[in-house]
């Protein structure tokens, strides 16, 4: 199984968030990969990087700064609709890493 590194960002960083990274998890599993998982908040995001390497930032509030590494809007893991796409978004980043 690949595995990689997602940062959860909602505007409070704790039930929000930790549902995308409980269903990204999921629905990467039944893709071959195993997610490891941090969730935060838009103002910790910077920190968050400095203490680790991620592979994308799954975002449910805007993370409107650049920080090289890929974003994917993950809202519609919260809404039910749209899964799908962002699971697909999610696997275009991952599969060039």
């Amino acid at each position: 199984m690949k595995t990689c590194r997602i940062l959860c960002v909602c505007s409070v960083g704790l039930i929000t968030s930790n549902m995308v990274a409980a269903r990204l998890t999921d629905k990467l599993a039944e893709k071959g990969w195993e997610a490891t998982t941090q969730v935060t908040t838009p103002d910790e995001v910077r920190a968050e990087l400095a203490d680790a390497d991620y592979d994308l930032i799954a975002c449910v509030s805007h993370v409107y700064e650049d920080f090289d590494v890929p974003k994917v809007n993950a809202l519609g893991l919260l809404a039910g609709t749209g899964v799908d796409k962002v699971v697909e978004d999610c696997l275009a980043i991952l599969e060039k890493k």
